[in-house]
């Protein structure tokens, strides 16, 4: 078994520079020791530079990598299918497999990011992206609609603790009880520190009356 792989940490503005063709590539994926994605970047010294060589993921020499463009300073001209885009500091553009694009510099020194990987390979995604994306309905008092946002995660992820307590939360809030205490009994039985949250959790208090709400009190 090989040695743990420990974290890492560079500055941009350190990686090496290697001048390919009109190109300069910055290695930030070998640099890192990235394994779960691709991840460079390329740099112009002057306005005009060609930053993104004209390609579409699909040619001999393509790894077929959906790619996210980031913009991290200085400022970008991207050609996108037959869109143009602006690009300063802080712009993201997502192209999808088979989609030409391009970009060249349009300020001195400007440093864009490339983060590639095959369509579908980071699926599923996290748990957690399910119930951040229901906070602001959850926020908002609309129960309803963070259960049916949260819940979209039980396809990949039914037994997941923390997706669990939160659903028995916005189920508890909304009435609905059975289903409420069903998704905390999961959430019990995955993780230890759901007692200590259900203890004093007010959006269960809708539930601390029924004779099948779990114990949840420590034992000392």
């Amino acid at each position: 078994m090989g040695a743990e792989r420990q974290p890492v940490a560079i500055r941009v503005d350190d990686a090496e520079r290697i001048p390919v063709g009109e190109l300069t590539w910055l290695p930030l994926r070998r640099a890192l020791g990235a394994t779960g994605f691709g991840v460079n970047g390329y740099a112009s010294a002057a306005p005009g530079d060609e930053l993104i060589e004209p390609h579409d993921e699909t040619s001999s020499g393509s790894a077929g990598h959906e790619e996210l463009y980031i913009v991290v300073s200085g400022r970008a001209r991207f050609v996108v299918g037959d869109e143009q885009l602006d690009a300063p500091p802080g712009t993201l553009v997502l192209v999808p497999v088979g989609v030409h694009r391009s970009a060249v510099a349009e300020a001195p020194d400007t440093t864009v990011l490339v983060i590639g990987g095959r369509p579908g390979a980071a699926q599923p995604p996290s748990a957690f992206e399910h119930w951040y994306a229901a906070q602001p309905a959850y926020h908002a008092g609309d129960y309803p609609r963070a259960i049916e946002m949260a819940s979209a995660g039980l396809a990949d992820w039914p037994d997941h603790p923390l997706l669990n307590y939160q659903l028995a939360c916005y189920c508890s809030l909304a009435g609905r009880g059975d289903e409420a205490i069903d998704h905390l009994n999961t959430a019990l039985a995955g993780d230890p520190r759901a007692r200590k949250w259900a203890a004093d959790d007010s959006d269960l208090d809708p539930l601390r009356h029924r004779p099948d709400f779990p114990g949840v009190t420590w034992s000392i």
